[in-house]
């Protein structure tokens, strides 16, 4: 009996078998090609590209050819101009026409333009106002010789005629046509005109001067055609803001220190200004010859870096208050300009040049009590 693991006849190496042969399981007798599962998915699909590869080979190269773009057609109905003869117009209206006998076709009429023998209609916006009567004191306070008032005064007076006749009684209104004089001299109603101008160095402010010197009129006479005077004085060598008017009683007003108008100076001085001394400016108070004086607020300007520059407000309209007030403290003002007044500033104004209120501005003005 023969041992197991022992040789056999016609067998080389070890009897045993190994479990891989045994099992069947490997690669087929083909090398090439291995043992595919028929049930697999990936096996169907390699077998499928494979086929592809082989018929791809079998068949012979082509060179690519590009095929021309072919536009594609759209209906796009019929165009403007195809079928006139099929194309109808609706009748228009028509008319004849009484000086040539004719038939025309009634046009319609433009926004806008007027239709013959009728007027275009006039908005209410443009329209010419028609002048009424006005009452006699506004009439002569309206041509900037006074407020209404001292014109008032002036009636009762007998200082002013109406077509050569002396008027005494207040509240007379005048006609449009009226011929009214003061001292002889004829009297024009004028519209009031506001100007904010923001003066420079060297012109006075005046409406003449007999010595030839330059006026602030000078700056604004080639503009405006109504006679206007300037409200308040600024110095030969003060700048800043100067309202020029022919509003009397708003002038009155804007001067007369009992309606407190606040203005206020930039100063520049000699000499750096102390705590001290400003707080006798602003607090205590400083005595000139025409009695004791002191402005309304006083601080450095900007970050107080400079001592020599100050900012002072004050209602007072004494004739060179500011440079009066530094000069008793040994101090004097190299520089002086006015950038507030009334609530005005000179924003966007140049030197030398003017701008005209607005209706807002002139209606906060009047509203100084």
């Amino acid at each position: 009996m023969e041992k197991r693991g022992g040789k056999r006849s016609g067998l080389k190496g070890s009897g045993k078998i190994s479990r891989r042969a045994s099992s069947g399981i490997g690669r087929s007798t083909d090398d090439k090609k291995p043992i595919s599962n028929p049930n697999s998915k990936r096996t169907s699909r390699r077998d499928a590209a494979t086929e592809e590869e082989k018929e791809k080979e079998k068949r012979p190269f082509k060179k690519f050819e590009k095929k021309p773009f072919e536009k594609k057609k759209f209906d796009r109905g019929p165009k403007i101009g195809d079928r006139k003869e099929e194309r109808s117009f609706a009748s228009k209206p028509r008319f004849k026409d009484e000086a040539t006998g004719e038939e025309r076709i009634r046009r319609p009429r433009l926004k806008g333009m007027p239709s013959e023998g009728r007027h275009a209609p006039t908005s209410k916006k443009h329209a010419v106002s028609e002048v009424h009567e006005t009452r006699l004191n506004k009439y002569i306070a309206s041509s900037g010789i006074c407020s209404r008032r001292e014109a008032d005064k002036l009636i009762s007076e007998g200082m002013i005629a109406i077509n050569g006749e002396v008027i005494t009684q207040l509240g007379t209104k005048v006609m449009p046509g009226d011929e009214v004089r003061y001292a002889g001299e004829k009297l024009v109603f004028e519209r009031y005109i506001y100007i904010l101008l923001n003066k420079p160095k060297d012109f006075i402010t005046t409406v003449e001067d007999p010595q030839g010197r330059r006026t602030v009129m000078e700056l604004v006479n080639n503009h405006i055609s109504e006679r206007i005077y300037p409200v308040g004085r600024l110095d030969k060598n003060t700048t800043g803001l100067l309202l020029l008017t022919n509003d009397g009683d708003l002038a009155k007003k804007l001067t007369h220190p009992s309606h407190g108008v606040r203005k206020i100076y930039h100063v520049h001085t000699d000499k750096p200004l102390s705590k001290s001394e400003m707080k006798k400016l602003a607090e205590d108070g400083v005595e000139l010859e025409d009695g004791l004086a002191k402005f309304d607020s006083i601080a450095y300007v900007g970050d107080g870096e400079s001592k020599k520059e100050v900012g002072v407000e004050l209602h007072s309209g004494k004739n060179r208050i500011v440079r009066r007030m530094f000069e008793a403290l040994d101090y004097k003002v190299t520089k002086l300009d006015r950038v507030s007044f009334a609530g005005l500033t000179k924003k966007s104004i140049l030197r030398g040049k003017f701008r005209h209120l607005t209706e807002r501005e002139i209606g906060m003005l009047k509203m100084i009590k």
